[in-house]
């Protein structure tokens, strides 16, 4: 790991989160009044979500944190290849845009966490043409990049974490809640993109679609 590997993986993984949720949640007030966070009160609705939201926040933290803990020497690094920390900055910048796209395809259907009482558009415009949840993907693909520029045990452990939030949020938590909301339209729509990668992991045709009435399981 060269000297500048953690400061650019710390001054990038910011730069995400300033974009992606902060200055979001300041144009999303703007534009609607209303901040989208519905983490507290999804939380309270739903125990997967209290397991994803706490994942989320952890792993956040963790790569905010780590890469200026590797560069105050507290935390010491792998000496990967130079060649992996390139690959990394890569896919972390190419997430960054992937998630700025897909919040901007959003508009005000942008939320953080879900109000199982809330009704939003299904959105299947710009990112969401590929992968039904873009915006996971490009998180995942930010923390990972950024554990590739500036590999630690702890970054790694974000990693887990945030793939893990990530994976609970969707199947437990965001995915039900819309195929309950939105029914068939969304089945078919699920049927045809993938989870987070394109063509992969689709949903089947057959799926039993709830009555929104219903609730969450």
């Amino acid at each position: 790991m060269t000297e500048l590997a953690a400061p650019a993986a710390g001054l990038l993984y910011a730069a995400a989160v300033v974009l992606l949720l902060i200055r979001r949640t300041w144009r999303q007030y703007r534009s609607t009044g209303s901040t989208g966070f519905n983490g507290f009160r999804g939380a309270a609705q739903d125990p997967a979500a209290r397991v994803g939201g706490i994942g989320f926040a952890a792993a956040v933290l963790i790569g905010l944190v780590a890469p200026w803990l590797t560069t105050a020497g507290w935390l010491p690094g792998w000496n990967l290849p130079i060649l992996v920390g390139a690959l990394g900055a890569i896919v972390a910048v190419a997430g960054l845009s992937l998630g700025v796209s897909a919040q901007q395809a959003m508009g005000h259907s942008w939320r953080i966490g879900v109000d199982q009482a809330e009704t939003t558009e299904l959105v299947t415009d710009g990112p969401f043409r590929l992968v039904r949840n873009p915006i996971f993907t490009a998180l995942m693909m930010i923390q990972t990049g950024t554990v590739a520029i500036a590999s630690t045990w702890l970054s790694a452990a974000g990693a887990v974490l945030m793939i893990a939030a990530c994976q609970i949020q969707t199947r437990l938590v965001e995915e039900p809640y819309l195929l309950r909301r939105h029914g068939t339209g969304y089945r078919d729509y699920a049927a045809t993109t993938g989870r987070f990668v394109p063509r992969l992991r689709r949903l089947p045709t057959t799926a039993p679609v709830p009555s929104f009435d219903q609730g969450p399981p």
